[in-house]
């Protein structure tokens, strides 16, 4: 036997909320409706479940006007981020989509730090390009200085004399003299 009910959540590989689907009778009575992802297709239901639809894509709409409006407030400028960092530009830390979002706070944008999207937290100094996931139709690229508490970003390299030192191995000869 199968049974019609409407999802009240995503459900994977089964459909979005809001959708009516067929499932078989003991899935629906077992798992869907006790844990709320689902409820019966009855006829109220179906008409309270169309009034939010058309709330929610009122709401989606007015979501993408403001995520538009705060892509062009992030790209306009760069962002720094302070971080303590050695010699060698490698940070003691690391810069997370939390201190993303904090530095764009201090600029007056407020961005939830879920919506900052970093493959790997920064760990050195330098410049980075970081998606900014907005809304499903809205990613933008913010970019982000890195640098040290100075203000210094990459880091100099040491001089020549140093690194010419600092490879040379000595000999039994060279620690008698």
């Amino acid at each position: 036997m199968s049974k019609q009910v409407i999802l009240t959540a995503l459900v994977d590989n089964l459909g979005a909320e809001g959708d009516t689907v067929t499932v078989a009778d003991g899935y629906a009575r077992n798992f869907l409706i006790p844990k709320g992802l689902a409820m019966p297709a009855t006829p109220g239901n179906l008409r309270r479940v169309e009034s939010l639809r058309k709330k929610r894509e009122a709401s989606l709409a007015a979501q993408l006007e403001d995520a538009k409006t705060a892509v062009t407030q992030l790209v306009k400028q760069s962002y720094t981020i302070t971080a303590a960092a050695g010699e060698d530009g490698k940070l003691y830390g690391s810069v997370t989509s939390t201190d993303i979002s904090d530095a764009l706070k201090r600029e007056g944008i407020e961005v939830d730090r879920r919506k900052i999207v970093l493959e790997h937290a920064i760990r050195e100094l330098g410049v980075y390009d970081v998606d900014v996931k907005l809304h499903p139709e809205v990613v933008t690229k913010v970019k982000i200085w890195v640098v040290g508490p100075e203000g210094e970003g990459v880091p100099a390299k040491k001089p020549a004399a140093a690194d010419e030192k600092a490879g040379k191995k000595t000999t039994k000869a060279d620690r008698k003299k």
